[in-house]
């Protein structure tokens, strides 16, 4: 299965302005959702792609800007999660007259690529953004409209999806899954006469553009000089909002499902400190940079004192990126090795630990190991999200779980040997994690409408039973 979770955007302007300098903005205030490469598509051309970082091409922006001027575009900023990591499978794709960009993954992308004839497909040199886009165009054929091939689609097709498409005939289009995995939210400016759809309302932010509202689960938009049109392709009333979203994904000024991510994750952190109210510690440090608000709203919670304890080398090739979402080990062993604690702030301390996440255990194996070194009498280690347990196939690149911390967890092992096992690899004196009820009541969503596959094991909501494989068998590597 071919994974992305990654930032998609649309812009159309009625006036005719050339938006292709918005796009530009707008997917670098989503570059934290993918740092391996970035494009652009407009009506009539091919899509322009580059490996990287959009930043990467500053130098190029004056000559994209002219060369592709256009009122109608979408853009693209990839992070795989499977597939390799190569010009060929960065997106925008363009399938006769529709270019398309998507966000999520289609878990059963093999079965749908032989509804469009594809049964040579394989993970490693295809993509499931391809093959969705060859099925909605060969369904459009048929059935004309793009509303309606989506209705059929849905059927056919299991997994998350945030799609954006742009035509030739000048108009761009968004459409999210009717689960509501992926976020995707609608924004305008300039009194109306641009349009935009973005993954993230930081998008909307960076170009000057107003939260209208999220995209709704199973809607289509349309963007055209008629105006905005919408339709329901879907009409799904249980819906499973990414967790991981809350505590990691998601840029913290965003606003998602109506709740600001960073006061989303303050709240996490208060809510922890009612689970764990490690009362005899001295200091309380984030790992940065994600769960900064959760471990000021645990310090606050317990009135233990707060500090910057681990500071990232922003001048270091790798120091400003994400580890989490870098493709391969090597990569994110370098970019943690840029975490340096404060030993003045560190000696002789009680350290409790925040973090946001604990998946494969090489940041927090290097981060306490660094604290140890730095003279802390003591490391509590807290996580806002729940042990994650399994694969995901809805975006989040947890795909093997040989990979994982928890590793592949035998019959009549529990929970609780699980989390030793783990806090001795690490290296902690105490590791505790949240819970997925204690999360969702800190979010301020309900419970069954938030996937947390990834710690449940529970596929239903995708539709789906997967068969795991290990990551060589996902990517090819």
């Amino acid at each position: 299965m071919v994974k992305e979770n990654c930032g998609v955007v649309g812009i159309f302007s009625r006036d005719g302005t050339n938006v292709i300098p918005m796009v530009i903005d707008a997917l670098r205030a989503l570059q934290h959702r993918g740092q391996e490469a970035w494009g652009i598509a407009i009506p009539k051309k091919a899509p322009i792609k580059r490996l990287g970082l959009v930043s990467g091409a500053s130098g190029e922006y004056q000559k994209i800007t002219e060369e592709y001027a256009s009122p109608a575009a979408i853009g693209h900023v990839r992070y795989s999660t499977v597939g390799k990591s190569n010009l060929e499978n960065a997106q925008p794709l363009k399938v006769k007259d529709l270019c398309i960009a998507h966000n999520g993954t289609i878990a059963n992308v093999a079965e749908l690529a032989n509804l469009v004839g594809g049964c040579t497909f394989t993970p490693q040199n295809a993509s499931d953004t391809l093959v969705a886009a060859q099925r909605l165009v060969s369904l459009m054929s048929t059935n004309g409209k793009l509303g309606s091939a989506l209705s059929i689609l849905k059927n056919e097709m299991a997994g998350s999806y945030c799609f954006t498409f742009v035509s030739d005939d000048n108009a761009v289009y968004a459409a999210r899954d009717p689960r509501g995995f992926r976020p995707m939210v609608l924004g305008s400016k300039e009194d109306g006469q641009v349009t935009i759809v973005a993954s993230e309302s930081s998008a909307l932010t960076a170009i000057g553009a107003k939260l209208v509202r999220d995209v709704l689960p199973g809607e289509l938009l349309k963007f055209s000089n008629s105006g905005m049109e919408s339709e329901m392709f879907s009409e799904e009333k249980k819906h499973a909002h990414c967790s991981f979203e809350f505590t990691y994904f998601a840029h913290p000024t965003s606003r998602m499902e109506g709740t600001n991510i960073y006061v989303a994750r303050k709240r996490i952190g208060q809510f922890l400190a009612r689970k764990f109210p490690i009362k005899d510690a001295d200091l309380v440090i984030p790992v940065p940079d994600s769960a900064r608000p959760a471990a000021l709203g645990y310090a606050q919670e317990l009135g233990i004192q707060f500090d910057e304890g681990l500071l990232k080398d922003r001048y270091s090739k790798k120091g400003p990126l994400r580890s989490f979402i870098e493709p391969h080990q090597s990569d994110r062993v370098e970019i943690n090795r840029w975490i340096i604690p404060i030993t003045e702030i560190i000696a002789g301390m009680h350290v409790v630990v925040i973090d946001d996440s604990l998946v494969r255990g090489t940041s927090s194996k290097a981060i306490i190991k660094a604290l140890r070194r730095a003279g802390a009498r003591k490391i509590s280690m807290l996580i806002t999200y729940p042990p994650i347990k399994y694969p995901c196939y809805a975006g989040i690149d947890f795909p093997s779980q040989d990979e994982l911390a928890t590793g592949i967890i035998g019959d009549g092992v529990t929970d609780e040997q699980v989390i030793d096992k783990i806090r001795r690899d690490i290296g902690a004196d105490f590791l505790g994690y949240n819970d997925a009820e204690n999360l969702a009541n800190a979010v301020g969503i309900p419970l069954d409408s938030m996937c947390f596959t990834c710690t449940s094991g529970d596929y239903s909501t995708l539709g789906i039973k997967p068969v795991f494989k290990t990551r060589e068998e996902m990517k090819g590597e």
